[in-house]
């Protein structure tokens, strides 16, 4: 079927006089006439029919009318919206640690934003652990994802962009908050509360056990570090986690690990040799720009 039939189809449908909607389709009557009497054909009914000097829809060509302007709305917002995203506008979809949403995120999708005044550029935020944030970008949920980084992984590409130095925490009531730095070997005696199995910080607080020749005893596995640094505050045991804002405002005392040395690394995460629109391109380049390592 002939989109510029149907287009032809609505204008008379509106103007129900052959000779104006030519004129303002700019096309002969006798175009106009093959037109819908092709539509005609190819439905299998009459769309129109003469009252008086002018025409009217059918009853059938009301129904035809009803269902092509909603066809013909999606089709033209659709067109719009590529046009759009081929100019460096558009949505991006961004898939993020929950950490990342305090300071870092927000900071790079502003400064990104007030880079382009004037530009019809939206973001759409996720957040997850790093094995849900790139299942969804192999899924091609999400264009771009800031999190850790997953050996094996042969579909993706990871940028380093910042770094987080990982501490202890304690509730301000344990015998180690008297403390300001601490040897991991210190901790061993003491339940801990340690990430849960899918996400990307548990191999790497394993890996610093593992450093010191030591297994730490796992008293609560949680996914989300906010929710582990509450359960600290709360006194359901002590846990390795990141530097961050957020334990500036409760109960717990970072103390800084001197030994072994660590610093968490986050990862832009992108599929590789995947077509990336102009605008999430241009944010990824943004991002790894503006690295913070």
């Amino acid at each position: 079927m002939n989109l510029h039939h149907i287009r032809y189809f609505i204008k008379l449908a509106q103007l129900e006089h052959y000779t104006k909607a030519a004129e303002a389709l700019m096309i002969t009557q006798p175009t106009l006439s093959q037109a819908i009497a092709s539509l005609e054909e190819q439905l299998g009914v009459r769309l129109f029919e003469k009252e008086g000097r002018n025409i009217v829809l059918t009853k059938y060509g009301k129904v035809f009318l009803e269902y092509m302007q909603s066809a013909i709305e999606v089709f033209d917002n659709g067109v719009k919206v590529l046009q759009k995203t081929g100019v460096g506008e558009g949505r991006i979809d961004l898939g993020f640690l929950q950490t990342l949403g305090l300071d870092l995120v927000p900071e790079l999708t502003q400064a990104f934003l007030a880079k382009h005044p004037g530009k019809d550029i939206k973001f759409r935020f996720y957040t997850g652990v790093t094995t849900e944030v790139i299942q969804a970008l192999k899924d091609k949920k999400y264009d771009i994802g800031l999190c850790s980084k997953l050996e094996k992984e042969p579909e993706l590409e990871f940028f380093p962009i910042a770094r987080q130095e990982l501490v202890v925490i304690v509730p301000k009531n344990h015998p180690l908050a008297e403390k300001d730095t601490i040897d991991l070997r210190e901790t061993i005696p003491y339940p801990q509360i340690a990430f849960s199995k899918s996400s990307g910080l548990r191999p790497i607080v394993d890996g610093l056990f593992e450093k010191i020749g030591a297994s730490y005893k796992i008293a609560y596995e949680v996914e989300v570090d906010q929710v582990i640094a509450g359960l600290v505050a709360k006194n359901f045991g002590i846990a390795v986690i990141p530097n961050m804002p957020i334990l500036n405002y409760i109960d717990v005392k970072p103390l800084t690990i001197t030994y072994p040395s660590f610093e968490r690394m986050f990862y832009l995460a992108v599929l590789k040799n995947k077509y990336l629109a102009p605008v999430v391109k241009e944010f990824k380049d943004f991002v790894i720009e503006h690295a913070k390592i």
